[in-house]
């Protein structure tokens, strides 16, 4: 069954064209993620499925049902924001409920939900405090939760990780793994954080200037990327692009190599370098590169790896994982 469907959506501020006639057809309990560089139109197409926003022209359908003019609460979306959005003079509890006690539910059906939602995000020691009271992963966990106790059609995450360090992210991640796995549900989430896309998503939806470049499973993407901007932005550090024509490759205009695809050795390979950096990062070593022959590139090396900046190297390509893209960027090969 289709959970949501996008028919030619199109977006304009002014004379500004923000989105650019959006197809997409996302499945029920599909996790979906919009990804893509500030600016894409990524948060502007959520929100229009959240009626936070009007399409200029389009339709929007949640579970079969056209939704382009019914309001937020009326869609059967729950939304889950970059900054929390809790009510500060409410406990956690209060804030988990409030939406249902809005809509008129019965006191037994909403204590039931709560503490099913806090028992499922580990929230129960936390029910009686207030945000101020809460770290910052707490503060997300009471926002989905929030989401949660609504049984939403679709939830809706908007970049939801952004304000969390590192550590955070990582635990969040799961957690939001982990509930789509138990729930089954429909999730359509949005992040500029590539690796944010490739460890949660079913399916990626890559966006660049208000269109769509490519919609794949995240091993398509970073194994078969439809052109060089969907090669470039997924995969870190992000692929090499070389002249096809300096390394003798005919029919391409381009070759791709991503930086784990490529072997060093101290006496021979398919292209002389200098070692212009090193980074060690303990399971991996990145070498920033420089031929004379193609210019600047980077070389992924796992574990541990020592080469003195200005020591002479020597480059080998995996054949079998290089990528051609011809003269419009347009993958062609490979």
């Amino acid at each position: 069954m289709e959970a949501l469907k996008l028919s030619s959506i199109k977006k304009s501020f002014g004379p500004f064209d923000v989105l650019h006639g959006i197809d997409l057809t996302v499945e029920d309990g599909e996790f979906v993620i919009f990804v893509g560089p500030s600016g894409c139109g990524k948060s502007t197409l959520l929100r229009i499925i959240a009626g936070l926003e009007d399409a200029t022209s389009g339709a929007v359908e949640i579970g079969g049902e056209r939704v382009d003019t019914l309001p937020p609460a009326k869609r059967g979306i729950a939304m889950v924001f970059q900054t929390y959005a809790l009510y500060p003079h409410l406990t956690v509890k209060g804030n988990m409920s409030l939406g249902l006690k809005q809509a008129g539910s019965a006191q037994s059906e909403i204590a039931e939900r709560v503490a099913t939602a806090s028992k499922m995000l580990s929230l129960d020691p936390l029910l009686e405090r207030r945000p101020a009271e809460l770290s910052g992963g707490q503060r997300q966990r009471v926002a989905i939760g929030r989401a949660l106790v609504r049984k939403p059609k679709l939830f809706l995450f908007d970049e939801p990780l952004s304000n969390l360090d590192a550590a955070l992210r990582v635990n969040t991640r799961l957690e939001i793994a982990r509930l789509h796995r138990e729930l089954s549900a429909t999730m359509i989430y949005v992040t500029h954080d590539q690796v944010e896309a490739m460890t949660l998503a079913d399916r990626i939806v890559v966006m660049n200037a208000g269109r769509i470049e490519q919609i794949g499973s995240p091993m398509e993407l970073y194994n078969k990327p439809a052109n060089m901007f969907v090669a470039g932005f997924i995969g870190s550090p992000q692929m090499n692009f070389l002249d096809a024509d300096a390394l003798h490759v005919t029919g391409a205009k381009t070759l791709g190599i991503r930086p784990e695809h490529m072997s060093i050795d101290a006496v021979a390979g398919d292209l002389a370098c200098e070692v212009v950096h090193i980074e060690q990062l303990g399971a991996d070593t990145n070498l920033y590169l420089k031929s004379e022959k193609i210019g600047l590139l980077t070389a992924r090396l796992f574990g541990e790896h020592y080469h003195a900046v200005g020591a002479r190297v020597f480059v080998t390509f995996d054949k079998s994982k290089q990528h051609l893209f011809g003269d419009e960027g347009q993958r062609i090969a490979g």
